[in-house]
């Protein structure tokens, strides 16, 4: 196979850990990796694993990633197509692109957006596909269009109302198309108040989250408000926040249930940040899944809320 496929694909792999390219630093290997620079490798690597019938999967920066243990039988595609530009006020970016480049980018420029994306880690087309959000801004506020390769492998042009945006998620979730690039609206704005707004987010993440151990982000999405039970609306009203309806932070029932620090073989419920879990040094894709699942039954039995994973796994 890997023959066949290296005749469609040059300069694909074999055997390659996926651990390093995810900021859980943990996984198995991918049977076949490819590092794709451009739109044109994403289409001809994608085609190449649809004519020679191989599972394949899109990683990005790998920032809300769990890969398992026993690696990625199939072909692993890295994206690192990262052009970007600015015209007038109109931002330009392949999927491949830093996130928190284009942050700082349109900052520089005045313009704002994005500064509620301050410290989010991954790329454009990791956020476009999970409708990246934070502080009370999500990636749909000011997205356009996005550019995308159908299940067919034919590319199409999506409005914002056609990538179906919602809680942390969209079109290209559901039907697992691949975002190719995005264009953002901006607008003028202070320099100053924007370049400000944007590191008192990033202080915040440094402060709050325990960016000093591997983590994959938040492992759970927060509870809307309204599948709280209402005998415990009193009690989480001081906690909501608009996150961009009212929820109810996902730490904040961790918290109250006691399961800060609580472990599984390398892996910690963090202490700084409860709905995040880090690698203290070794830890097992294993000992996170059984921690999720941990967690979701204390939180179950505790105050009757089911935890959906905002984390993907491979």
């Amino acid at each position: 196979m890997i023959g066949k496929l290296e005749k469609l694909l040059p300069g694909v792999c074999k055997d390659v850990p996926l651990a390093p390219h995810t900021t859980f630093q943990i996984g198995g290997k991918a049977r076949y990796f490819f590092v794709a620079k451009s739109s044109r490798d994403i289409l001809k690597a994608a085609g190449a694993a649809k004519k020679l019938r191989i599972s394949f999967f899109i990683l990005g920066e790998g920032s809300n990633v769990l890969i398992s243990d026993q690696g990625f039988n199939g072909l692993v595609i890295k994206i690192l197509n990262t052009k970007y530009q600015i015209l007038n006020t109109r931002l330009y970016a392949e999927a491949g692109v830093s996130f928190p480049a284009i942050v700082l980018a349109a900052g520089k420029k005045g313009l704002a957006g994005l500064e509620w994306a301050g410290g989010l880690p991954g790329t454009v087309g990791g956020a476009v596909r999970g409708n990246a959000g934070a502080f009370g801004g999500e990636v749909k506020d000011s997205l356009v269009s996005v550019e995308c390769v159908d299940e067919k492998g034919g590319i199409r042009k999506l409005s914002n109302k056609e990538c179906q945006f919602s809680y942390r998620s969209s079109i290209f979730k559901h039907k697992k198309w691949i975002v190719l690039s995005a264009v953002f609206q901006l607008k003028k704005g202070n320099k100053k108040l924007i370049e400000e707004a944007a590191q008192d987010h990033i202080r915040y993440r440094k402060e709050r989250h325990p960016l000093e151990f591997p983590n994959a982000g938040s492992i759970f999405k927060n509870c809307d408000l309204k599948l709280i039970p209402l005998k415990l609306q009193d009690f989480v009203k001081p906690a909501v926040k608009v996150d961009p309806f009212p929820v109810v932070p996902t730490a904040f029932l961790v918290h109250q249930a006691g399961l800060k620090g609580l472990r599984q073989g390398g892996a910690q419920v963090s202490e700084k940040h409860p709905n995040y879990m880090v690698n203290l040094g070794g830890a097992r894709a294993k000992d996170v899944r059984t921690l999720i699942e941990k967690v979701k039954r204390a939180i179950k039995k505790r105050f009757s809320v089911n935890l959906e994973e905002e984390i993907e796994f491979l």
